[in-house]
């Protein structure tokens, strides 16, 4: 008699391991443009924050607001914002009246920035 033997065959395995490496090959760009797209929402709004807190500081009467101006326990903005993306501090205030808040992040495909009134 025989006995039977157990457990998977090569060839099973290799099925099963091409199985995976297709289905990571769908699901890993996916999620990075799911989070690169994540990280520039999360960036605009931190904008959006930045962009009202100077324009409440203007209200206050503060010509042209700073960091300084806006930051702080007592200001506008508690915690100085970041960029999910860059990892640190790379916004830029706006020089004049006419102009939004700037992040040095972001690409073609993933702008952070303010949308602009047409």
């Amino acid at each position: 008699m025989k006995k039977a033997m157990k457990g998977f065959t090569l060839v099973e395995i290799m099925i099963v391991v091409a199985i995976i490496a297709i289905l990571a090959a769908v699901a890993i760009p996916n999620f990075v443009r799911y989070r690169k797209t994540s990280q520039m929402n999360a960036c605009i709004s931190n904008l959006k924050q930045i962009q009202a807190a100077v324009e409440q500081a203007k209200m206050s009467g503060i010509a042209t607001p700073g960091w300084t101006d806006i930051v702080g326990s007592d200001k506008y903005i508690k915690v100085s914002p970041t960029c999910p993306s860059a990892g640190s501090v790379s916004y830029t205030l706006p020089a004049d009246d006419t102009s939004n808040p700037t992040c040095s992040a972001g690409s073609s495909d993933y702008p952070h920035a303010l949308p602009t009134a047409n």
